[in-house]
C-alpha cells in the first residue's frame, strides 16, 4: 500500500529540477482530489502527473480536459486539438526490480526512526549504493539498517552506501536512490520497442472521438531498475510502425525527452 509519504517523496524528487511548476502540479493534484474517483485511483493518478512534470514544461500550452479518465489515462488539449495521452514506463533492468524493493523497505524503516530526530535530520537524502555488494548486504538487514542511519546521521556513507547528498527539505525525513545518471548506464532500444508494440495492441480500446492519442513512454529516474544514462542503437526506433500519432520517451526528473514518432 502506497501512503501521502511515497507521494511526497516523489515531489520532493521532482524539485531537484529546477524548472519543476510547483504550482501548476498542486492545482493538478488538487483537481485529482476534488474528483469522485477511489483513494487509491487519486494517488496512482497524482503520482503518474508527476512522472509527466517535464514533458509539460515541453507543452506549455496544453491544459488538461480529463485527469481521472482510463483509456489513455489524460485528455489534453492542444493546439485546438483533443488529444489522450497514454503512459506507460519502461523498465532497463528488471532484475534489479526485487533488490530495489528491498532496499525500499529498509529505506522506510529507517526514516521512521529517525523521526525522533526529525528538527535536526528533515531533508531529502539521495543514496547512491554498491549494486554488486546488495544482494550479499541484504542477507543481513540488521547491520544494513544500522549503516544506512549512521550514513545518513552523520552525512558519512557506511557499508554498500557509497555517497549520500542531503537536500533541505521542511518537515520530513526522505530517502531514495540517488537519481543522478551512472556514465554506464545504456537503456536498450529494444525495450522501448517492446514496450510500443504491447501498447499498440491496445490502441484499439482508447476513446474513438479523439483527434489524436499520444504515447508517453517514462524512465522513472528515481529507480535503480529504471534510470539510465543514453539509450542505446536508438535508430532502430526512426520508422516504428504504431498508431499512435505521437510517440515520446523522456525522463521523469532531468527533462530529457526524445520523439519517437
Amino acid at each position: 500500500m502506497f501512503s501521502n509519504e511515497d507521494l511526497m517523496r516523489s515531489w520532493n524528487l521532482c524539485k531537484i529540477n529546477h524548472r519543476f511548476k510547483e504550482q501548476t502540479m498542486r492545482k493538478l493534484h488538487q483537481k485529482i482530489d476534488s474528483s469522485n474517483i477511489h483513494f487509491r485511483e487519486k494517488f496512482k493518478k497524482k503520482s503518474e502527473v508527476l512522472l509527466l512534470h517535464s514533458f509539460l514544461q515541453k507543452f506549455p500550452d496544453l491544459n488538461f480536459e480529463n485527469l481521472t479518465c482510463e483509456s489513455p489515462d489524460f485528455i489534453i488539449q492542444h493546439q485546438n486539438k483533443k488529444i489522450g495521452l497514454e503512459l506507460t514506463e519502461v523498465i532497463n533492468h528488471l532484475e534489479k526490480k526485487k533488490i530495489e524493493s528491498q532496499l525500499n523497505k529498509i529505506f522506510r524503516e529507517a526514516e521512521i526512526i529517525l523521526q525522533k530526530d526529525l528538527k535536526k535530520l528533515q531533508g531529502l537524502y539521495l543514496i547512491e549504493i554498491d549494486e554488486s555488494q546488495a544482494p550479499e548486504a541484504l542477507k543481513n538487514k540488521e547491520i544494513l539498517l544500522k549503516n544506512l542511519l549512521f550514513s545518513i546521521k552523520n552525512l558519512k556513507p557506511k557499508g554498500i552506501f557509497l555517497k549520500i547528498k542531503k537536500i533541505k527539505n521542511e518537515g520530513n525525513i526522505f530517502i531514495s536512490f540517488n537519481p543522478e545518471m551512472n556514465l554506464f548506464e545504456e537503456l536498450c532500444s529494444e525495450k522501448i520497442k517492446q514496450t510500443i508494440e504491447k501498447k499498440n495492441q491496445k490502441y484499439p480500446l482508447y476513446d474513438s472521438t479523439l483527434d489524436e492519442c499520444w504515447l508517453i513512454i517514462v524512465s522513472d529516474m528515481s529507480s535503480l531498475a529504471s534510470k539510465y544514462q543514453y539509450i542505446e542503437n536508438a535508430s532502430i526506433l526512426e520508422n516504428i510502425a504504431s498508431p499512435f500519432h505521437q510517440i515520446y520517451h523522456l525522463d521523469s526528473l532531468f527533462g530529457s525527452m526524445m520523439k519517437i514518432k
